[in-house]
């Protein structure tokens, strides 16, 4: 009888594969849009491609577009989202892969196209044993106080965290039921980055996964490349796992005020005065939080971001703005623990605001941060949270403000009595900022938060949203858009300006297969 020859070893271990495909195929379904020896990693069983589970992914919190991905990753631990990205990177037919925190970004940018979508907020589960917000400080003799946060975790939990030490994070977004990761991939603003700059100027350290599958701690010391990369980099370059976040001891009390105007230029001009005082010769520090907003019939003083005024104060503040067309509202906070009439009083000295339209309210300091979540809660009762949000937010240069509202404000919003939400306009400086802006010291964010009525009345306010955008290329107002998602590659390369070549480099290097954020858009458009 012959001799039998062993087959060679990349034979049965080939072999083995293709069975073992065979029998874990017929337990569960499986997709044709990913290639099937996923199904032999260990996070499997966390993998979803159930119709339910994709269709809840495949949209925002804009519910402006629907991208349905091929699944979804409930991720375990880290190593789940470096398997699955190492994976990717190294198959012939590489797959997107969207990192997706609270999925609050308004058009699709936390979407992948029949690739997978990993859900963040998995990883705050009973297998991290709640280690994801740890407060320390970098040595016993140094008052440098910081938090390591997972990135799944939301503002909200690193605010009640880092008080029970008496600290809290330097730099706020107006919302806090954001995730850590999802903000600092963008920057994080709000009317306290005028003083400490947005939340991406207040990271110490990163741990982060690369679209080669690498798990790279990053600080401006290490790694700097990505690091800088990173922050503010729309997801493009690595999906943030763990931030350091810088903190200082936190206030007790905030003392918080409305100022209101009908004149813009000495709106503006208060509020530039405002963001650039620097500590007085009396020892007297700047305000903490500046931010302004319009008031018309169709955007109210009081609306779902807060009810700040009494009733009585209310139809007052609307019969004036009724008169005047528009008004402006100067808002304003300074922490404190004991005192703090005095130095207020010579902060808010010498502004040009209505006489007698001047407000103020002491509140606790959590509640002042965390002052967006009863209207959120009250439009979600209503059944009004849950509806398109045409957001368009933009950056605009200090010196074509006046042109903006006049062309914007008093022009295009309004004259169109359909509108109904905050419209924001507040002053930043420069030197605070490391995000895409306006090549000017002092530059204005405008967040114009118009809210649909949930049926097609939204598609009314992409359209006005598209007017205002052409009346600033007409006008040569040289806008940057914040949170942008634009079509064409053009677009981007505009956007970016002279940072393009660095962008599209360092995408090269830490992406180079363009895996990561592919609903951003900026190498898929």
């Amino acid at each position: 009888m012959g001799k039998t020859t062993p087959l060679p070893l990349s034979i049965v271990l080939l072999l083995f594969i293709s069975c073992l495909m065979s029998i874990i195929g017929k337990l569960r379904p499986w997709t044709s849009l990913l290639p099937p020896e996923l199904l032999s990693l260990d996070l499997a069983t966390r993998l979803h491609i159930d119709p339910e589970i994709t269709s809840l992914a495949s949209t925002d919190f804009g519910k402006l577009v629907r991208v349905i991905p091929a699944a979804v990753l409930y991720p375990l631990s880290l190593d789940d989202i470096v398997a699955l990205i190492r994976f990717s990177f190294r198959s012939s037919v590489p797959f997107g892969i969207a990192a997706r925190g609270r999925g609050h970004s308004v058009r699709g940018q936390a979407t992948a196209h029949k690739g997978v979508v990993v859900d963040m907020r998995s990883l705050d589960n009973d297998h991290n044993n709640g280690s994801r917000i740890i407060v320390d400080r970098s040595s016993p003799s140094v008052n440098n106080w910081y938090a390591d946060v997972g990135c799944e975790q939301l503002w909200v939990d690193v605010l009640h965290a880092t008080l029970e030490h008496g600290l809290a994070p330097r730099s706020w977004t107006d919302y806090l039921y954001l995730t850590v990761g999802g903000t600092l991939s963008n920057a994080g603003i709000s009317g306290q980055s005028f003083r400490h700059g947005p939340q991406i100027s207040n990271v110490y350290e990163m741990d982060v996964v690369t679209g080669r599958g690498e798990l790279v701690t990053c600080s401006p010391q290490t790694n700097s490349e990505l690091f800088y990369a990173v922050l503010g980099g729309l997801g493009q370059f690595g999906i943030i796992t763990r931030a350091r976040i810088a903190l200082e001891p936190a206030p007790t009390k905030v003392r918080w005020v409305r100022l209101l105007y009908h004149d813009f230029i000495a709106f503006t001009r208060d509020q530039e005065h405002l963001i650039s005082f620097n500590n007085g010769s009396e020892g007297i520090k700047g305000l903490d939080y500046v931010e302004g907003s319009l008031v018309m019939n169709q955007s109210p003083a009081n609306n779902w971001r807060s009810s700040f005024f009494s009733p009585d104060d209310h139809s007052r503040i609307i019969s004036l703005a009724n008169e005047h067309g528009i008004l402006y509202s100067l808002e304003v906070a300074k922490y404190y623990d004991d005192e703090v009439d005095g130095e207020l009083e010579a902060l808010l000295k010498g502004l040009s605001f209505i006489p007698d339209l001047i407000f103020a309210k002491d509140v606790s300091y959590i509640d002042f941060l965390n002052r967006v979540r009863s209207g959120e809660l009250e439009l979600q009762s209503q059944g009004l949270w849950d509806v398109p949000h045409p957001w368009l937010n933009l950056f605009v240069p200090k010196s074509r403000i006046l042109d903006f509202d006049s062309g914007a404000f008093k022009g295009i919003l309004r004259q169109n009595n359909k509108i109904s939400g905050p419209i924001l306009v507040y002053p930043m400086n420069r030197n605070k900022m490391s995000a895409v802006i306006p090549e000017e010291d002092i530059f204005y964010s405008i967040g114009l938060l118009l809210q649909s009525s949930g049926t097609h009345d939204w598609e009314h306010l992409e359209e006005q949203n598209t007017e205002i955008l052409r009346f600033c290329e007409k006008a040569g107002i040289k806008i940057k858009q914040y949170l942008p998602r634009y079509q064409t590659k053009a677009e981007w390369v505009n956007h970016f300006g002279p940072k393009w070549d660095t962008f599209k480099q360092r995408k090269t290097k830490f992406d180079p297969k363009a895996i990561l954020s592919p609903g951003q858009g900026v190498f898929t458009s």
